[in-house]
């Protein structure tokens, strides 16, 4: 298996230690400064990505699938870092430590507008995602060795373009709450 692809499994691992790690040492351990402190060491991970993939691209790598998901990975992290920490500290605290109130299941025109959020979080996704490939295809300045970068830009903006529809659909045909409808 490629080291990037590995290093990459070892990233998204990492994140989601720092914040299992975090969140059990405020809550479990009652040390709320120490574990803010670990959830705040989540763009570390970026950051090891981001230098190792560039590394790897400068020692002369042809760019693959892997170097892509690297850059997919570090705007997916920062567009909705906060936001998925949020929802496992929510989560958390509701379910490990049975304090705080149920995580809310959102319906109609509620989940439609904070799908909205979702959807722009995306796009940011996107934009930081989509720099850092034109970034690493400028940088490698060799068409044939960034190929996968180009081809996983477009499919990527295809994506963009579903999860729009998708968006949309929820204005449309809002979703229901089962449990409500007979």
């Amino acid at each position: 298996m490629n080291a990037i692809v590995l290093l990459i499994i070892a990233c998204e691992v990492a994140f989601w230690i720092v914040i299992g790690a975090g969140l059990v040492t405020r809550y479990l351990l009652k040390k709320e400064r120490l574990g803010l402190f670990l959830l705040a060491l989540t763009p570390v991970v970026d950051v090891i990505l981001l230098v190792a993939t560039s590394i790897d691209l400068y020692q002369g790598a042809t760019a693959t699938t892997a170097h892509a998901i690297a850059a997919i990975y570090i705007g997916v992290s920062i567009a909705f870092g906060k936001s998925m920490i949020d929802w496992a500290d929510e989560n958390f605290r509701y379910y490990i430590t049975k304090q705080g109130e149920k995580p809310i299941k959102r319906y109609g025109m509620e989940h439609a507008k904070h799908y909205v959020k979702s959807f722009v979080r995306h796009v940011v996704a996107f934009i930081i995602g989509a720099g850092l490939l034109v970034g690493m295809i400028y940088y490698v300045n060799d068409a044939s060795r960034t190929e996968a970068l180009m081809g996983t830009l477009r499919i990527w903006g295809i994506v963009i373009g579903v999860d729009l529809l998708i968006t949309l659909s929820y204005f449309i045909w809002p979703r229901e709450n089962k449990k409500t409808v007979k």
